[in-house]
């Protein structure tokens, strides 16, 4: 009975990929990488969890988010720099 409260056992985890420190959700990115997105990830940007993040970069501290409804020639949405701190984990 106590093994159904626990969390996921360590086996479950590590068949997670090890989160990059450079991570970006544009495809076309050489920052992509599919299997992470197989998996549920959050971002936690200055304490606060993100839902809106487009790419990171741990070691150097920003996020790039969309800049509301503004898109840029190509029709992408137009991308803003934010710098603090940033941390990636697994829902």
């Amino acid at each position: 009975m106590t093994e159904s409260t626990e969390p996921a056992t360590p086996s479950a985890q590590t068949e997670w990929p090890a989160l990059p420190d450079h991570l970006s959700v544009d495809p076309r990115s050489p920052h992509h990488v599919a299997a992470i997105f197989e998996h549920d990830i959050g971002i936690r940007f200055n304490g606060k969890e993100r839902h809106d993040v487009e790419e990171y970069c741990i070691s150097e501290r920003w996020i790039r988010v969309p800049s509301g409804k503004t898109l840029d020639r190509k029709g992408k949405p137009l991308l803003i720099k934010l710098r603090g701190a940033v941390e990636a984990f697994y829902r």
